[in-house]
């Protein structure tokens, strides 16, 4: 909405001796969309902007059509005639946008970069520092609100226990930040409402709007990919994921999906031959040696897939791929992410730390002595 207004796509028009303020034409957005490579075709940036109408985001200047069509017709943010529905879901989202901002932008900021178990977590705060700086700050008037604030930004998945296991307390418990409302995001996130479960687990979503229900286990196929921007599974590294699902049709018949990140829901056979447990990594004279991998993410992505949990293995690996040209392999176990231990995390948790984390890729991995 800000980049079309900087764009003077959304201005005052005049329609039939009528004016109306801030709005803008429909097949023109659609024009910009594809310009500014936020749809790929006009068939997606109708699909976008009908996801924004469904959303109760943007509408018809008279409400007359229930639908966006790509026509020289005049459409409007609900933000900019007051017409936007505040439900107590937005205004969670929208009140922890605003303490993010306030945070980051002010010197001394209670958010840093702290360790906890000799792992190193972003955007991080104390429970009872955080009540603190919200009364100091007016944004509450006692400890018993900044508690319930708290508590419904946790709820919300604006912020977590740094291990996701405990709620929000007045204590000297670690919580981080866990949305980055700084992160830049593409409008086609919107389409990966498709899988629920996708938008509950990932982070940094901005559409994350409900309360959060992590389901346990790792029934899902993950790839990792270099792009923090949603990709077509299509566009995954196909060579990896057909090789373990047997057959080249079966995943890749149906038409392709948008899921951040992107989950197939299948789950190939382990390549591990047996499970393996950190303190067998870890314990003295264990027959593993420790490797260091710098890996440069190309167009496509980094090219491989992790799978398991404490500890987390590679899965595939594409042998044209960044990651092989590394001395990337499969049956490695992932120690460490950008500098994080990761032993102890699953793979849905390293992956967003990769994802999340620069295009240059350094992971420590563990592998078998031959």
């Amino acid at each position: 909405r800000l980049r079309l207004h900087d764009g003077k796509l959304i201005k005052d028009r005049r329609y039939h001796l009528r004016t109306y303020p801030n709005c803008f034409v429909a097949k023109e957005l659609t024009d910009w969309l594809i310009d500014h490579k936020e749809a790929p075709d006009r068939e997606t940036g109708i699909r976008l902007m009908q996801k924004l109408m469904d959303h109760y985001i943007i509408h018809h200047v008279c409400d007359e059509h229930s639908d966006y069509k790509d026509a020289k017709l005049l459409y409007r943010f609900r933000k900019d005639d007051g017409t936007f529905p505040l439900s107590k879901d937005v205004k969670v989202f929208m009140r922890g946008q605003s303490l993010y901002e306030k945070l980051v932008s002010v010197e001394e900021s209670i958010l840093k970069v702290r360790e906890e178990n000799s792992v190193k977590y972003q955007r991080t705060f104390l429970g009872s520092e955080m009540i603190d700086w919200l009364i100091q700050e007016g944004e509450v008037e006692n400890r018993q609100e900044a508690v319930e604030l708290g508590r419904a930004l946790l709820e919300h998945g604006i912020i977590q226990h740094v291990s996701n296991r405990h709620h929000f307390f007045d204590s000297d418990v670690l919580y981080q930040f866990w949305i980055n409302f700084r992160r830049r995001r593409r409008l086609t996130e919107l389409l990966n409402e498709n899988s629920s479960r996708a938008l509950s687990e990932s982070p940094d979503s901005p559409f994350c709007l409900r309360k959060l229900n992590p389901e346990p286990g790792n029934t899902s196929f993950l790839s990792v990919q270099t792009n923090k921007e949603i990709k077509v599974v299509s566009a995954v590294r196909r060579s990896s994921i057909t090789s373990l699902s047997g057959n080249s049709n079966a995943y890749f018949s149906a038409p392709p999906t948008l899921v951040f990140p992107p989950v197939a829901e299948c789950n190939p056979k382990s390549v591990l031959k047996r499970p393996v447990t950190n303190e067998e990594l870890l314990s003295p004279g264990a027959p593993y040696v420790k490797k260091t991998l710098t890996i440069v993410g190309d167009a496509v992505g980094w090219g491989f897939v992790v799978r398991g949990g404490r500890p987390c293995h590679i899965q595939a690996v594409d042998p044209g791929g960044p990651a092989a040209a590394a001395g990337m392999k499969v049956c490695q176990f992932v120690f460490s992410v950008n500098g994080v231990y990761v032993l102890h995390l699953d793979y849905q948790t390293i992956s967003s730390l990769i994802m999340t984390g620069p295009r240059t890729l350094v992971m420590e991995v563990m592998e078998a002595i031959e």
